[in-house]
């Protein structure tokens, strides 16, 4: 058991590292290609930081483990919004962009909707799954077209120039790979054997202690963002992730073989939306465009409350 539980913790420092990696070549690439800081976040930090929750939703599916590879996603999002929104806003409020208010934060909630009037059935279908990696294309693609417009009347934050060249950043993101994929097969390993040894249900076990892990880089990120000055990469990462876990991820899953909700409860859904509504609220009615340090001590408070609920 002590061997499981030390392979558990190398799988998620090599998916940690692999994501940093990742995210820093891919950043690197993307101020290269002069891309505003804020579609960074939204495209090439969420989706690199969201791997993990790729690579280990992925290997849930194929071992069997649906409601596992659902409660990852639906970990993921709640503790994205809750828990890392919350600590940025404690270090500094994170203010929201016009784009952000007209369109980002209703997105986001829409596609939080979506999942659970799918998920209300039990399952995701394979139509469902493709129809969804579909809209995640046409997302990103209207995402880029409108913050470009943006960006075009308003400037944003300044981005820290990068020293790395082409060849460094490409070696980067290819060592990320590696070590994201080699990285979700330990840690899914060595949950599913923590879990069982401790009677532990999977469902409990991939809302908490998968979502917290593989939310490691999205966390590190975005602290490192906001203790930069970059509220908007930070905010980019989180809403572009979480889009990023339910249409990209799920829906690939569910592409591969329908997914069942098993474990998954109605409450565990209640929660993952009502974060998205939360956020909602925070952005459009207390706050003033801001998640203030008030906020966020709701919001960390919430997750809290969530996590008992859980383990109690």
């Amino acid at each position: 058991m002590i061997l499981t539980w030390i392979l558990l913790i190398i799988g998620f420092v090599m998916i940690t590292s692999g994501a940093t990696w990742l995210t820093n070549g891919s950043a690197a690439i993307a101020q290269r290609l002069k891309m505003s800081e804020y579609i960074i976040g939204m495209t090439i930090v969420a989706v690199g930081t969201s791997l993990p929750e790729l690579t280990v939703s992925v290997a849930s599916t194929f071992a069997g483990s649906a409601d596992m590879a659902i409660g990852n996603i639906v970990g993921s999002n709640i503790f994205n919004i809750l828990f890392i929104l919350g600590i940025c806003a404690l270090i500094k409020p994170v203010s929201f962009t016009k784009n952000n208010l007209r369109v980002d934060i209703w997105l986001c909630l829409a596609v939080s909707l979506a999942l659970v009037a799918m998920l209300w059935g039990g399952k995701l279908s394979r139509i469902e799954g493709i129809v969804m990696v579909l809209c995640y294309i046409a997302v990103i693609i209207f995402s880029i077209k409108s913050g470009n417009k943006e960006q075009g009347v308003q400037e944003d934050e300044p981005q820290e120039s990068s020293n790395f060249s082409w060849i460094k950043s490409l070696l980067l993101v290819a060592l990320g790979l590696v070590a994201l994929v080699y990285g979700a097969d330990l840690t899914l390993d060595s949950a599913i054997t923590v879990a069982r040894s401790l009677g532990i249900s999977e469902r409990v076990i991939g809302i908490t202690l998968l979502a917290g892990g593989t939310s490691l880089p999205e966390l590190a990120a975005s602290l490192v963002a906001v203790s930069k000055g970059h509220g908007a990469l930070a905010l980019g990462n989180v809403i572009g992730s979480n889009i990023a876990n339910i249409l990209l991820i799920l829906g690939s899953c569910a592409t591969i073989t329908p997914l069942a909700m098993g474990s998954i409860t109605y409450i565990d859904l209640g929660v993952f939306f009502g974060a998205a509504v939360l956020l909602a609220i925070s952005a459009k009615v207390f706050g003033h465009r801001v998640i203030t340090r008030m906020e966020a001590v709701a919001f960390l408070a919430a997750y809290v409350l969530y996590i008992w609920y859980l383990i109690d």
